[in-house]
């Protein structure tokens, strides 16, 4: 049987000074502020989903998904969430059957401005702590990594 191994030099290694730890938790405090605004229980990405729907008009739901950043599963289920709401329609391409084109409803279309609006509040209370030259830096920098 082997020896219990010592712990590495706890000195070594400082969990509130690594870049992933201190991005889960803003992100955590984030996702708080976000619930707070949030209209009808939208997660994230659901509200990442409406904008940009919002910005591309019919749009395949491949295409939707890659350009929300999600996986072909994901962007699957956000839309059956958004239908079930609601706020998105699918039909059939008209081009390519195997294809679905995704829509804003009316009621999406109207909830996407109170979303633009939201979106500011969330980003202002999210960045409150930082002086207005650092948000700016956070934000370049967030942008560079991402």
């Amino acid at each position: 049987m082997n020896a219990p191994t010592e712990p590495p030099n706890r000195a070594s290694y400082d969990l509130e000074k690594q870049v992933g730890f201190m991005l889960r938790l803003a992100s955590q405090r984030h996702g708080l502020i976000f619930q707070k605004h949030a209209p009808d229980n939208l997660t994230p990405t659901q509200f990442s989903t409406l904008i940009r729907l919002s910005e591309l008009g019919d749009v395949s739901q491949n295409h939707l998904g890659r350009t929300a950043a999600m996986d072909v599963a994901t962007v699957k289920g956000v839309v059956d969430r958004l239908r079930s709401k609601g706020l998105v329609a699918s039909r059939p391409d008209q081009v390519d059957k195997r294809r679905s084109v995704i829509s804003l409803t009316d009621k999406g279309h109207a909830m996407v401005g109170a979303l633009e609006t939201i979106g500011h509040q969330i980003t202002q209370d999210t960045l409150a702590p930082l002086t207005a030259r650092e948000q700016r830096t956070l934000v370049g920098l967030l942008a560079k990594i991402a």
